[in-house]
């Protein structure tokens, strides 16, 4: 597309005469990109307008306003401040504008990204916008972790400082070599591949008691089945099936399966590096890859756990139906404080038949069997703070089975599981040196978001209305967390949050269990939930925005609110195009095929009258259909709609509200200016914007990966989906009806 003058001068600049090497500087003081730079250049070497250009108010002065007001000529409605050149070379660097946008706006939006980002050599297996502005967060926060470590300093500070140095002290980790693991694993009864006929003397071991066990030294505790809280009002433990150490898709097709071979061969080189002996390692091994591969068997298929029944009872009913565990004193090991079967104590299994089947594996299966299988995700897990040579062989399979991986420089990877597992300290001390951005604007825009869908579920007249005003009143009881708690901001109560916490800067593994444990006992189990609720909602440097189905709450943190989701220095277009949907999107998981499930106060409550639910799983199977029907075109391979139905929901209802939210704030402020070459009105910038949110490539072999576990469809289809179903996008580029993105059958669920 020709850049028109318009576009790159201001208006009413024909009025004056300066020295064009004045101009020159001038442009270069505020960061003109190169492409505009040299047209801009080669029009002031042109005498008639020197002098015009000098005195333009639109270089001398920086105007914040991107609202259109009194139109003096034709390119009056250009924004020209530096944020607005900038942001219209960020977008121009992305798109591809030979690609016709009514064809595939995706290639429209994303094309020169797909193209100019993948190259054959690249060690990254994935790139994206969201990729992007998380790698501006780690460089924030890398010199906040590297500062000296200050004994008089708060405890808040200094704890993610000394984290972050033991994992930097690769000398140290290597000198302490496997022992730290070791020694932990002997106080659980030991690996017995590692301890041979001794191990057999411990009769007592019972994978309960590792359970427990493990519990205390801060391992997971979710091999044979995962317990958690979900509710304190009534208190409400679920229950579900085992996270395995392989994916069930693959371990459901036994040894035959190239990447349960890889699996295998894993488990077995990692025994021997830990020094057993290799042919006892292989016999052993098998028959605990065996075991998980009969818990994959009675496993449900993720598909099958989107829409599985569940059961939903007291606790002294839950008893008599899985006798196999002695619950109450499991629950108590596990979730303190003590529980009795008297107490008004719920449990949700998620899967009932899992549990039906599990207590006959379990008899028939030696426990030295057992055992072998739980060791060794102990030992698998730890490897990673070990030496380099547990690390590369962790690498090597996790390459083989899962595709390229990036490799991250040690910097990275520190800073990254530093803020992790220190979100609350870290969110402080990142808050405090660089979060300058008013969230008042952004709170403005949850509320006008949030108007949109109330009025989308009045006009939805597939809905009873009954249903519709348990809808709207869950809708309106959505709790909003944006930006950062107040709490965070309090030192003296995150000192007394972190308590009696402390890191060792000399034991990485150490330090890492110490911090699971903590978060164990003092995140939910020991306080009810509302007391400790802001701690959920400290994760501020993540790039991220959530949706809490027990909370009935949305959270848009801190780190997403910045780079190219959000600035309150650009026309709203291009906010609502992108942290808008993301808002809308958070807000729609409400209503989707999980969240639909659960009430105003976040309460699995059936509010659904039969009919209307009737009609809402129609809708979803028009969703679930369509996405089943995209075809990923470096793979061949089909998306499984089925799999990334509430994801898709979502998705379409979140830029169908930040889309119908803008259009409503425009008739309020007026039109706003435009962006600098790029001729396209502030509604079609709202659709560039919402695309370019999900610019992103992938390795074909990650692509595998991400259409058969992901709950999110691939970026492409995260544009391609809500559009083609958008009328207003059809209408905003002239698409014809029957065209790639204007098609004759829509979905739309809200």
């Amino acid at each position: 597309m020709a850049f028109r003058q318009c576009d790159l001068i201001a208006c009413g600049t024909a009025n004056s005469i300066a020295n064009g090497n004045h101009i020159h500087r001038k442009l270069n003081n505020i960061g003109l990109p190169p492409k505009l730079n040299k047209i801009i250049k080669q029009i002031i070497n042109e005498a008639k307008i020197k002098k015009a250009i000098a005195e333009s108010p639109y270089i001398n002065e920086i105007s914040l306003s991107s609202v259109h007001k009194t139109k003096k000529n034709e390119c009056d409605d250009i924004c020209l401040t530096p944020k607005c050149v900038h942001e219209a070379s960020r977008i121009l660097s992305l798109m591809d504008q030979t690609v016709d946008a009514c064809d595939d706006f995706y290639s429209f939006a994303c094309g020169k990204f797909v193209k100019e980002t993948i190259k054959p050599d690249d060690e990254k297996v994935s790139a994206s916008t969201f990729l992007t502005t998380d790698e501006q967060v780690l460089e924030q926060i890398r010199p906040l972790l590297r500062e000296e470590i200050d004994p008089n300093d708060s405890k808040v500070f200094n704890l993610p400082k000394k984290f972050y140095k033991a994992c930097m002290n690769t000398t140290l980790i290597e000198d302490l070599g496997l022992r730290p693991v070791l020694d932990i694993t002997d106080k659980l009864g030991g690996w017995p591949v590692l301890k041979g006929d001794e191990w057999d003397t411990q009769s007592e071991w019972n994978w309960t008691w590792a359970i427990k066990e493990f519990r205390k030294v801060g391992f997971s505790t979710d091999y044979i089945f995962s317990l958690s809280l979900l509710d304190d009002s009534p208190i409400i433990l679920g229950v579900s099936q085992a996270a395995l150490g392989l994916s069930r898709t693959y371990l459901s097709k036994g040894f035959d399966n190239k990447l349960v071979k890889e699996y295998y061969d894993y488990m077995v080189d990692l025994a021997v590096i830990y020094g057993a002996h290799r042919g006892q390692a292989e016999r052993e091994l098998k028959e605990s890859l065996e075991f998980q591969i009969k818990l994959a068997n009675i496993s449900l298929s993720s598909d099958d756990q989107i829409n599985n029944t569940y059961l939903y009872k007291p606790l002294r009913e839950i008893q008599p139906l899985y006798p196999y565990i002695q619950w109450v004193e499991y629950i108590n090991a596990l979730l303190p404080p003590p529980w009795s079967t008297d107490e008004n104590l719920y449990l949700y299994v998620d899967g009932p038949y899992y549990f039906e089947k599990l207590g006959q594996l379990l008899q028939e299966t030696p426990n030295r069997t057992i055992a072998n299988y739980m060791m060794f995700r102990v030992t698998e897990f730890s490897s990673f703070f070990l030496t380099n040579k547990l690390r590369s062989r962790q690498s090597v399979y996790r390459t083989n089975v899962y595709g390229a991986q990036e490799q991250w420089p040690r910097w990275k990877e520190c800073t990254a599981i530093t803020r992790q597992y220190f979100p609350v300290a870290v969110g402080a001390l990142y808050l405090q040196k660089y979060f300058r951005q008013d969230t008042k604007l952004v709170l403005e825009m949850v509320d006008r978001i949030r108007k949109e869908l109330e009025l989308i579920l009045n006009d939805a007249s597939w809905m009873d209305n009954d249903t519709r005003q348990s809808a709207i009143k869950k809708l309106k009881a959505m709790s909003t967390y944006v930006g950062y708690t107040e709490e965070i901001m309090n030192i003296s109560k995150i000192e007394k949050y972190y308590g009696n916490l402390d890191t060792d800067e000399n034991d990485y593994l150490a330090s890492y269990l110490n911090m699971e444990i903590f978060i164990d006992e003092k995140f939910q189990y020991l306080k009810p939930l509302n007391e400790t609720i802001w701690i959920e909602h400290a994760s501020e440097t993540d790039v991220n925005a959530f949706y809490f189905t027990y909370e009935n709450s949305i959270d848009i943190q801190a780190g997403i609110i910045q780079g190219h989701f959000f600035s309150s220095e650009r026309p709203q277009y291009l906010n609502y195009g992108a942290i808008g949907t993301v808002i809308g999107h958070e807000i729609t998981h409400g209503f989707d095929n999980k969240g639909s499930r659960f009430d105003f106060n976040g309460s699995l409550v059936d509010w659904w009258k039969p009919e209307t639910k009737s009609h809402f799983s129609e809708k979803v199977k028009c969703i679930i259909e369509q996405y089943g029907n995209f075809t990923e075109p470096l793979t061949g391979l089909q998306l499984n709609g089925t799999k990334t139905q509430g994801e898709d929901i979502a998705d379409n209802g979140g830029v169908k509200e930040s889309y119908l939210a803008y259009e409503r704030w425009e008739k309020e402020h007026g039109p706003e200016r435009r962006l600098p070459a790029l001729n396209y009105s502030p509604k079609q910038m709202f659709w560039l914007s919402t695309a370019q949110s999900w610019c992103s490539i992938y390795r074909p072999d990650v692509i595998k990966l991400q259409i058969e576990l992901d709950v999110h469809s691939l970026g492409e289809f995260r544009v391609l989906g809500p559009l083609r179903n958008s009328k207003e996008f059809a209408k905003d580029f002239n698409c014809q009806i029957g065209s790639p993105m204007n098609p004759i059958n829509k979905c739309e669920v809200w």
